[in-house]
């Protein structure tokens, strides 16, 4: 026994099934009671509507992933308690008196061996713990001899015994700039950030002085200040992994929401789905498309694009077109430089469908 419907009426039976199953929505018409009748006769289920036409959830652009602020865990640790013991307050350095000399000064024997009778007359005052005098004995054979480190880090250890260890530091790490391989240079600059509570590069100072010429008061000093430049050095290690840590976390956060959006945007529907919809729900362009030619020939265009020359003269089709044209626009899914008719559009071709030829009774119909 052969099938009681043609072709035609076949294809338009399943383009309409096509629009119940991506449309349930579209039982709410009056018109279509008695296909709903049929269903439930059957005993099937017309789920309800979830909105109405004008209440369409169009999709949009997935939002931009928002990042959780990420706590890390307070830490008792997290602030440290500085040893403060045997520091003392900062001095001011003063320019005028703190003489540095020229340092593009070119020496002569004479001048040199005048800065060398300074020299001798300030370390007898310093021996004799007249550490102002020998400041300024210091200061006066820097001027004659700009170019010795020995006297940079010698008035270095004087400032120290007037308790200035910023003038101190300046007068060693000029010392270190003449000869980076000054022990006691490197000995006092480290004992004056000691006294400043500085206490990591005190203890880098002396290691180095150490390093280079051993001496039990370089080794007793430091002694002194590595258990806390220890602790510090570990504090701020443990900071510092704390702070990657939550970086870490930070940037994987963003990435795992990053994925989250991209997955929901690829699985909802294109935009202009929505419209789409709409259409199939409008009575007038569903009962364009109840005239046979009208579906054969959208049919025809969906299964092939190019196909639509062969109806751009075709009164029906150039009426639906205007139809489709003053709803959406230009740009509807089929039209010339568009895509194919989605799946579910009455007269749409079956996606998996291959391209056919161009009938030739087509034109002979519709002419």
């Amino acid at each position: 026994m052969s099938c009681p419907l043609d072709k035609d009426s076949l294809a338009k039976l399943k383009a309409f099934i096509d629009i119940c199953i991506q449309k349930p929505d579209i039982f709410k018409f009056p018109e279509l009671n008695f296909f709903k009748d049929y269903i439930e006769s059957l005993g099937g289920k017309i789920p309800e509507p979830k909105m109405s036409t004008t209440e369409e959830k169009v999709p949009t652009e997935p939002p931009e992933p928002e990042v959780e602020n990420i706590e890390v865990e307070s830490d008792p640790e997290s602030v440290l308690e500085f040893e403060t013991t045997g520091c003392i307050e900062p001095d001011i350095i003063n320019e005028e008196t703190q003489i540095m000399g020229d340092f593009d000064k070119e020496v002569t024997e004479e001048e040199q061996d005048q800065a060398d009778e300074k020299r001798m007359e300030a370390m007898k005052q310093f021996s004799e713990g007249n550490f102002d005098e020998a400041v300024e004995f210091y200061g006066e054979a820097i001027k004659l001899n700009p170019s010795s480190a020995l006297l940079y880090s010698k008035r270095g250890q004087a400032y120290l015994k007037l308790n200035k260890p910023n003038a101190c530091i300046k007068d060693c790490s000029r010392a270190l700039e003449l000869n980076c391989d000054s022990a006691p240079a490197y000995k006092f600059r480290g004992r004056a950030y000691r006294l400043l509570g500085e206490w990591e590069k005190a203890a880098r100072d002396l290691r180095q002085a150490v390093k280079i010429d051993f001496d039990e008061q370089s080794d007793e000093w430091l002694k002194e200040v590595q258990p806390i430049a220890q602790k510090i050095e570990q504090h701020n290690l443990k900071v510092e992994r704390k702070k990657a840590d939550k970086e870490e976390k930070q940037r994987q956060e963003r990435l795992r929401k990053a994925k989250e959006a991209h997955a929901k945007s690829t699985t909802e529907a294109p935009p202009e789905m929505g419209d789409i919809y709409k259409l199939l729900q409008d009575p007038e362009i569903m009962a364009a498309f109840q005239d046979p030619d009208v579906a054969a020939a959208f049919q025809d265009i969906s299964t092939n694009p190019a196909n639509f020359i062969k109806y751009q003269n075709n009164p029906k089709i150039k009426s639906v077109l205007e139809k489709l044209s003053s709803k959406i626009g230009p740009n509807f899914p089929g039209f010339p430089g568009a895509g194919a008719f989605p799946a579910g559009f009455p007269g749409a071709a079956n996606p998996t469908a291959t391209n056919a030829p161009p009938s030739t009774t087509d034109d002979d119909a519709l002419d």
